[in-house]
């Protein structure tokens, strides 16, 4: 009796070996659709429509006219008209463009700058708010003059305001005859708004560098956003951290000077600290840590970053600083006070800390 499949057995193996491969492909295509369909959707309810009513309805009516176009249509001339809509939205998002004149909230209003003159370092509206809680403070931003040769070491802060793998990242520079000058790479909300990491990636929150003293930028944190926030000190030379405290002082001016949109992927904390750090002469590959950066501090202790004396959960228990941070209070000594204790850390000169 013949066979009842007449195909030759190369084609009927070639056409089983082949089935995975168009599977995945048709997969893909599908994924790749539905990414663009979403993403598009996105833009548009995050866009820069002032009323939410009309940004709602546009983006359901995108999401949906999309899904039959793609989904069930497929006709050329629907296919067509989602295209086209689909360049208008690129177009639309591209031209949405970043602005200092906006109603901000008044802990990120005022952009900082620096003037570098040779060794003297100038920095304008340093911030020094006084709180009595989150929401309650008086306001003071302040001009302070450092130099660079005092410049002698670097501290790593990770601030975590929920449990996880995600946390907010942001340093000291360290002076032997000056107080400690935190920088910290944050989102500029308005007022009214708060932090959206899904928004973030949809230019909706501006970029600002937060220059500040450690009783506004850490003890803001530690005793009134109730925050876990732990200290490390780095292991790096003091003409390394010199080179990264001019760019992050380059940076500083750029941003005064021309507004720019934060993004949680490409121009955040821990991606930008990562960046300056190549810039000041890092050597090393992108991690993912680089993005969940509450684990950032077992990246720092696996490339020989922090303290090898101690392991990396004594480093955490040690560098834990709330308690301190909150005794401390606004004690002029507040930087030398919350790294008591903290693996690597001399103790500071007292006139390093405003101390008498």
């Amino acid at each position: 009796m013949p066979s009842i499949d007449s195909r030759p057995p190369a084609a009927t193996t070639a056409r089983w070996l082949l089935a995975p491969l168009r599977w995945l492909w048709t997969g893909l295509w599908i994924l790749a659709r539905v990414l663009i369909v979403a993403w598009a959707s996105l833009v548009i309810y995050f866009s820069n429509l002032p009323w939410a009513p009309a940004r709602i309805g546009l983006a359901a009516g995108f999401l949906v006219f999309s899904g039959w176009a793609l989904g069930w249509s497929r006709s050329r001339r629907a296919t067509a008209i989602f295209a086209a809509l689909f360049v208008a939205v690129v177009g639309w998002f591209i031209s949405i463009a970043p602005s200092h004149d906006r109603e901000w909230r008044p802990e990120v209003a005022v952009m900082p700058r620096a003037i570098v003159d040779g060794d003297r370092v100038r920095l304008f509206d340093v911030r020094n708010f006084e709180y009595r809680s989150r929401h309650d403070f008086t306001e003071r931003f302040e001009e302070r003059e450092v130099s660079l040769s005092h410049l002698v070491a670097l501290d790593f802060f990770v601030s975590f305001w929920t449990p996880g793998p995600v946390g907010h990242t942001f340093v000291s520079f360290i002076f032997d005859n000056a107080p400690p000058v935190s920088i910290s790479i944050e989102t500029r909300p308005e007022v009214g708004e708060s932090f959206d990491p899904l928004a973030s990636l949809f230019k909706q929150f501006e970029l600002i560098y937060v220059v500040g003293d450690e009783r506004d930028v850490v003890g803001s944190r530690t005793t009134h956003r109730n925050e876990e926030v732990y200290l490390y000190r780095v292991q790096s030379p003091p003409d390394a951290v010199r080179r990264l405290f001019l760019i992050y002082l380059e940076r500083i001016n750029e941003l005064h000077d021309r507004a720019e949109f934060y993004h949680l992927l490409s121009n955040s904390c821990t991606i930008n600290i990562v960046r300056y750090a190549n810039a000041a002469g890092r050597v090393g590959r992108f991690e993912l840590r680089h993005l969940l950066n509450g684990l950032i501090d077992g990246y720092l202790y696996a490339t020989g970053r922090l303290d090898p004396n101690y392991t990396l959960e004594e480093l955490r228990r040690r560098g834990h600083i709330n308690n301190a941070a909150r005794a401390a209070g606004d004690d002029p000594d507040f930087s030398s006070l919350i790294r008591a204790g903290v693996p690597g850390i001399s103790p500071p000169r007292a006139d390093a800390t405003g101390s008498p």
